[in-house]
């Protein structure tokens, strides 16, 4: 008889394997950026300590040392990862204060320079983490401190103001303005989700699949601290879901679900008579077209209760008075999982799909979107 295979026992994998896996945890990761990114990069930390130091070096010459090597590390998370919750502007301040007031410190009260630094850099760390200015070039500030020779020993805690506070303070500045000129967000902050109806709900796309309180608990649960917010892992873990819906629905376009019988009306129409298309057909929007069916804007049940809640002469005025100019548009060819944040977040219920001259050829609703996957999941193994 055949042995039994027993999938209780785990399963070693050859010393010689492990020992490759090991080594191939050493190869550099490749790095997503792309050249401007890079070239922004470079050229902000240029700018950033070249003012620095000139600034420093020329208004301040009565100090020395007035400019410091750990500003260069912390130039490269202010100018290549702006995003970093290590490169945020409390992070560099208070992370380089704390550093160096804690390096003065170990200086002045532990004669031997090695420990002096080692606990210095410790210390600092451990005061970092509940501050939330974990700042990595803090820990050379720290070592500044205590190994900097007489100069820095001589300013004594004058050493936090000047260099360590003016030179943060200075490149700081620079990242501030090259950032959001460089059209970066800095500070980084993700933008917060904005829900339609104003209530602390998250928007329908972030109920289902990976959710925030699913990140929360793995990251508890992991214990380590990782260099990214978590906004921003959310963010990402949501576009690549959407990725892989494009990739289940792709073959499913506009052109396939869409209401091709739009009914329509014109910008000199009254308004009553367009309030009596909605009604007779039991719809919420009409697009507004002109002669040739080019579309102008679109009138909705909302219009109508907004000029009628501000009890607006335009209720009774014509389809021009009323109607929204700025409208989301689809195409024919268009995937309609392009279109789920548009009707889950974006709140709207209804989209004019226009062809290449912006004549209004269909109309998909959330009802058409809702039924296409409804169909395409069950049809699906």
């Amino acid at each position: 008889m055949p042995a039994e295979f027993d999938s209780s026992q785990p399963s070693h994998p050859h010393p010689v394997t492990e020992a490759r896996a090991w080594l191939r945890t050493f190869v550099p990761m490749p790095i997503a950026a792309s050249l401007g990114e890079r070239l922004k990069s470079c050229l902000g930390a240029l700018i950033g300590l070249f003012l620095t130091e000139w600034i420093c070096r020329r208004f301040l010459q009565g100090f020395n040392p007035w400019f410091i090597a750990p500003m260069g590390a912390s130039a490269v998370l202010l100018f290549a990862v702006p995003s970093s919750p290590l490169a945020q502007p409390w992070s560099i301040i208070g992370g380089n204060l704390v550093a160096a007031t804690v390096g003065v410190a170990c200086a002045r009260w532990i004669p031997d320079p090695g420990l002096a630094a080692g606990v210095a850099v410790a210390v600092a760390v451990a005061l970092m983490f509940p501050l939330r200015c974990v700042h990595p070039p803090s820990g050379a500030v720290a070592v500044t401190a205590v190994l900097g020779g007489p100069a820095v020993q001589a300013l004594g805690f004058g050493f936090v103001v000047m260099p360590v506070a003016i030179n943060s303070m200075l490149l700081l500045l620079t990242a501030l303005a090259f950032n959001n000129f460089a059209r970066r967000r800095y500070p980084h902050r993700p933008p917060e989700a904005a829900t339609q109806h104003h209530t602390r709900d998250v928007p329908p796309s972030q109920r289902v699949g990976v959710t925030r309180a699913d990140l929360d608990a793995v990251l508890a649960a992991r214990g380590e601290f990782l260099d990214i917010e978590e906004d921003d892992l959310e963010a990402i873990i949501v576009e690549a879901e959407l990725r892989a819906y494009r990739r289940r629905f792709g073959d499913v376009s506009c052109g396939d679900i869409m209401s091709r019988d739009v009914v329509a009306v014109r910008p000199g129409q009254a308004a009553a008579d367009a309030a009596a298309l909605l009604a007779r057909h039991h719809i919420k929007a009409l697009p507004v077209v002109d002669g040739r069916r080019r579309l102008l804007g679109i009138l909705t049940q909302t219009d109508f209760f907004r000029a009628q809640r501000m009890h607006s002469r335009r209720v009774n005025g014509t389809v021009r008075d009323l109607m929204t100019r700025a409208v989301v548009t689809a195409r024919p060819d268009q995937p309609i999982v392009e279109l789920g944040r548009a009707f889950s977040d974006g709140g709207l219920h209804h989209v004019p799909v226009i062809d290449d001259n912006r004549c209004v050829v269909g109309m998909v609703t959330q009802t058409d979107l809702v039924a296409a996957l409804l169909r395409r999941g069950v049809t699906e193994p």
